[in-house]
């Protein structure tokens, strides 16, 4: 699983940088360790389900040579197993240090270069600066805009079954913006026209320019 601190090349929090006079800017949200764990876990077990009948069907296996109902709840046990680690795969992320600074409090700022982080006094806080290459897709919800980082580049040399599971089960990692947090509705709007022009949501006729 590739940690927050490896997704998009990006850092830790550092001393405030500057944004365009042009950029967008946002109220302060914080998104709680409770909220992403139940968005991420929906996510993950939408898209994991069917990896829960591996461990089922390893167990009954044996059940072709030696009928027995121990290979049945073997199999049960080995399910819940791997629902209960790929479970503590999402809740570890919300207790890893490095996956701190996402559950801030933090105000955004945006324009056409960057994307910055700030947390603390607007003037004298600190702030970290993501690059628009780091976010690997964006999701419009129906009251939040969801911008996901990329995964980290696995070690070279890494092992291809080694590789495949960390690329199959990773943990997604995002920011998360209500839409109540932009001062107008037209920040907003041109903030979704923005992601649009970043091909990170898809393009829409008419979309207004940044």
């Amino acid at each position: 699983m590739n940690q927050p601190n490896q997704r998009g090349g990006g850092g830790g929090f550092r001393q405030a940088q500057q944004a365009s006079p042009l950029a967008i800017r946002t109220k302060k949200s914080q998104l709680t360790t409770d909220t992403y764990t139940k968005m991420v876990m929906g996510e993950v077990w939408k898209k994991d389900w069917p990896y829960a009948l591996i461990p089922f069907v390893l167990g009954l296996l044996p059940a072709l040579f030696v009928h027995s109902w121990w290979w049945l709840a073997l199999s049960v046990v080995l399910t819940i197993l791997f629902v209960l680690f790929r479970s503590a795969q999402v809740t570890g992320v919300t207790q890893m240090e490095q996956s701190k600074p996402l559950f801030e409090r933090m105000a955004f700022e945006m324009d056409n270069k960057q994307l910055l982080l700030r947390v603390g006094p607007d003037k004298e806080g600190k702030a970290m600066q993501l690059n628009w290459d780091m976010i690997d897709r964006a999701r419009r919800d129906a009251d939040a805009y969801l911008l996901y980082l990329k995964p980290g580049t696995p070690p070279a040399g890494l092992a291809a079954w080694r590789l495949w599971l960390a690329r199959t089960f990773d943990v997604p990692v995002f920011l998360h913006l209500p839409f109540k947090i932009f001062n107008a509705d037209n920040d907003r709007k041109l903030f979704e026209a923005l992601l649009r022009r970043k091909n990170l949501l898809p393009a829409e006729a008419g979309a207004t320019t940044v």
